[in-house]
């Protein structure tokens, strides 16, 4: 299983914010944006503090998926 963060980009589009925006406003790290550009695990406390800032329910900023087998 992997994880997706597309749902969040969406999200930061619909609010008209940017990533920077999201790392400064949450108070997570640079690394940690980094992280889920690539779609890796983040810690469960960095997901909770850009749900109170978005607002929203951790299934709105990312969701589990199957892995692809080639």
């Amino acid at each position: 299983m992997t994880v997706s963060y597309d749902k969040l980009w969406k999200l930061l589009i619909d609010k008209k914010m940017n990533r920077t925006d999201l790392k400064n406003t949450a108070g997570v790290s640079f690394n940690v944006l980094a992280k889920m550009s690539r779609n890796e695990f983040v810690s469960l406390e960095s997901l909770c503090k850009i749900c109170t800032v978005l607002a929203c329910d951790i299934g709105d900023i990312m969701e589990f998926t199957e892995n692809e087998t080639a």
